[in-house]
């Protein structure tokens, strides 16, 4: 199996990598009821196959991430990038979680050798709704069907099945990530040996649902959204989308965290200016750079679609028939847990129903509560106080 190049780079312990891509060479069967084909997946990996290839971890990321999890990204011409962009035209510089994957890390790559993909769905180099549809030669927009996390771990199974890579070591991620990682341990529970979901839940609390449909409609309700055929028309729902990116950012954080870091700072004056249009707060300043930064690097559609597989997500309505316990009933892999206090979009209680279902299965489950004031973001901010916790479970047996 070819490996992407990798040099050492100041500033990561990985070095510089790029991106590879592989065309699956079967159709995707999809809950929906159709096959998706062709469908082209965006990879990077981390250290070394082993021999008898059973040292892989796979990495699942969140709604806005993308398969550069870690090094500095390789941009086309061969140079390394850390703000700008990289492949396919997107902003590609330090990996997202490039402080829990490298040499003496959370995922070790001295020991491990860490994979990541680009989600189904997605918008940085994996098939989506921004991708040519065969049929028309035009991008799919809102004829791309409707996904779920199941989806997404079907294509990743049949992605290392191309690879061959047959058993997992762990399946680990954060928020949409983890319920990836669970969604391995029900569907595949004899070709995983352990999950990790962080900051996740087995199904999103009807205050995630809420929040998801509002971002959603800003969205649809943009006119630039033109029914989701914006491609080629010189115009995209960024107003829309900006809003939908300001509204879930604030539910990533925790009421404490935004108080210490803006409180009710003004943003370039001591006197309030009595304007309706521009940012008076230091917090909504701050909302406006993340909703411009985001419209310039992903996809409305794909935020669409990616929002609403994960509003679908329900482990107990999809396997267990309304019982969280019979859906887990065939799970092999050791699980760890790992939660935050202050995080009120996917909160600690929804991980400690998953470890009461475990436990009362007699499945090997760990569950760590972790301190912290920075709301569902922790998991991405919180990366020292994870990787002692997450070095020690997997150096456990099996």
């Amino acid at each position: 199996m070819s490996q992407p190049a990798t040099t050492l780079a100041a500033g990561s312990s990985v070095g510089i990598v790029e991106t590879r891509y592989l065309d699956l060479p079967e159709p995707v069967r999809l809950d929906c009821g159709r096959d998706l084909h062709p469908v082209r997946v965006a990879y990077e990996t981390y250290g070394a196959l082993s021999p008898r290839r059973d040292n892989v971890i796979l990495v699942c990321h969140a709604l806005s991430g993308d398969a550069h999890a870690a090094g500095l990204s390789r941009s086309p011409s061969g140079e390394s990038t850390r703000d700008g962009f990289g492949a396919e035209g997107h902003g590609k510089g330090l990996g997202w979680w490039d402080g829990m994957i490298g040499p003496g890390k959370a995922f070790d790559t001295d020991r491990y050798f860490v994979v990541s993909t680009n989600l189904l769905g997605g918008c940085r180099g994996t098939t989506g709704p921004s991708s040519i549809d065969p049929a028309t030669g035009r991008p799919y927009g809102p004829d791309f069907p409707v996904i779920t996390v199941a989806d997404m771990v079907r294509t990743q199974r049949a992605f290392l099945d191309v690879l061959g890579i047959e058993r997992l070591a762990a399946v680990a991620g954060g928020s949409l990530g983890g319920m990836q990682a669970l969604e391995w341990a029900v569907l595949f529970p004899c070709q995983v040996d352990a999950v990790i979901p962080i900051a996740s839940t087995h199904a999103l609390q009807p205050q995630g649902v809420a929040w998801n449909a509002i971002a959603r409609d800003s969205i649809m309700r943009d006119p630039a959204w033109q029914g989701g055929r914006y491609y080629g028309t010189g115009q995209a729902p960024d107003a829309g989308m900006g809003v939908a990116r300001m509204v879930g950012h604030v539910t990533y954080l925790s009421a404490p965290a935004l108080s210490d870091k803006f409180g009710r700072r003004l943003q370039d004056s001591d006197e309030i200016r009595y304007t309706i249009t521009e940012p008076e707060f230091e917090v909504e300043s701050y909302l406006r750079h993340q909703a411009d930064s985001f419209v310039r690097r992903f996809d409305a559609n794909t935020y669409l679609y990616t929002s609403r597989a994960l509003t679908y997500f329900d482990l107990a309505r999809q396997y267990g028939g309304g019982s969280l316990e019979r859906a887990l009933g065939g799970v092999a892999a050791r699980t760890l847990l790992i939660a935050f206090s202050s995080d009120w979009l996917y909160p600690p209680s929804a991980s400690q129903e998953i470890e009461q279902a475990l436990r009362a299965l007699g499945k090997p489950v760990e569950l760590q509560v972790i301190e912290a004031p920075y709301g569902h973001d922790c998991f991405l901010l919180e990366e020292a106080r994870q990787t002692p916790i997450i070095r020690r479970f997997l150096a456990q047996p099996a």
